[in-house]
């Protein structure tokens, strides 16, 4: 384990999109691993993508070469149910979903390190991200009538929970889905976060205020609402969801924001596709691109949302692109590399 996580420390940034938009038409998967455990974190690190999953496992993929390193976490005789990573350019970091919850970093020990816990009824995270190296955040389910927000200014060696005089009132019930990891979307000094009640929560300012917008998303069952958040930028913004009991339901789980979250529309509404856990701008395009997956297949639109093409069905819960055609994504049982094409 300490070779997995020097090598997880050390290889740390996001990727640079390319400058050609995309006609995709294609997905050619490569499965490079599998085993029993549900894989719902990605995370883009320089030269590999780090992941976490079920049963405490996480690990990391390297580029070129996909050498796949895995490790394993126990705290107190059970193993934690990853939903989040994260990371900063010096340490990787991991939060289980559930009670307790468990936020680990790269420790100097050369072994995951416990930095924050929390106990009690309700305690369940679902995200988590860096707008840098200093500051980071993870968003949980509603508790004391507010949504549980962390923050940590110092690298994610110490978290603080948000007071909920600070936040906006939580409706009964609220929280996130812990489905892929992108219930947090950051640009600029931004931050986002989608929740179960179909709202999308703001704050300009890097978690300090923070505003609350309602949107069109159809929210007539606790297994509704928006799963998955990506911004091009502080403006243009996509969601997507819907039931993950019936993914046949093609209405109310896709939106379009051009005006950072203020305002949602409807797109492709009643068409392809039905749920979905995770979308993704393509890199390159220009904010033009989005691919979405889910347990029901893999979607492609070149057209900001309004048409979607279905590249295949094979099940996947996350994705992330490394380049404008290459991504890595995970699911269950599996991680693989998907490699788009026209």
């Amino acid at each position: 384990m300490p070779i997995l996580v020097a090598s997880l420390a050390a290889s740390i940034q996001s990727c640079t999109p390319g400058p050609a938009s995309h006609e995709f038409t294609r997905v050619a998967i490569t499965v490079l691993h599998e085993d029993s455990a549900s894989y719902r974190a990605l995370e883009v690190l320089p030269g590999s993508i780090g992941f976490a999953g079920s049963d405490g496992r996480f690990g990391s993929i390297s580029f070129p070469g996909e050498t796949v390193r895995l490790g394993n976490l126990e705290h107190r005789g059970s193993r934690p149910e990853f939903r989040a990573v994260a990371h900063t350019a010096t340490d990787f970091f991991l939060l289980s979903a559930g009670d307790p919850a468990l936020l680990y970093k790269t420790g100097d020990s050369g072994s995951m390190e416990l930095v924050f816990t929390e106990s009690g009824p309700g305690v369940f995270y679902d995200s988590m991200a860096f707008w840098d190296d200093t500051l980071g955040i993870a968003v949980g389910d509603a508790r004391e009538g507010c949504l549980s927000i962390l923050l940590t200014r110092d690298g994610g060696k110490t978290w603080e929970r948000k007071p909920c005089g600070e936040l906006p009132p939580a409706i009964e019930g609220e929280g996130a889905f812990a489905a892929s990891n992108t219930n947090i979307a950051l640009s600029g000094n931004h931050c986002w976060v989608a929740t179960t009640k179909g709202r999308v929560f703001h704050s300009p300012d890097r978690g300090n205020n923070w505003e609350v917008f309602t949107t069109p998303a159809a929210v007539d069952s606790d297994s509704q609402g928006i799963f998955s958040l990506a911004f091009f930028d502080e403006e243009l913004g996509f969601a997507i969801g819907g039931d993950y009991t019936d993914a046949a339901i093609r209405t109310g789980n896709k939106m379009i924001t051009r005006d950072g979250g203020q305002t949602w529309s409807r797109v492709a509404d009643g068409e392809l596709p039905g749920y979905k856990s995770c979308v993704q701008f393509v890199p390159g395009s220009g904010g033009e691109d989005l691919v979405a997956v889910g347990y029901t297949g893999i979607v492609y639109s070149r057209d900001q949302g309004r048409s979607w093409r279905e590249l295949s069905g094979e099940s996947f819960y996350t994705i992330r692109f490394v380049n404008d055609s290459v991504a890595y994504a995970g699911g269950r049982g599996r991680l693989a590399r998907l490699d788009f094409s026209r």
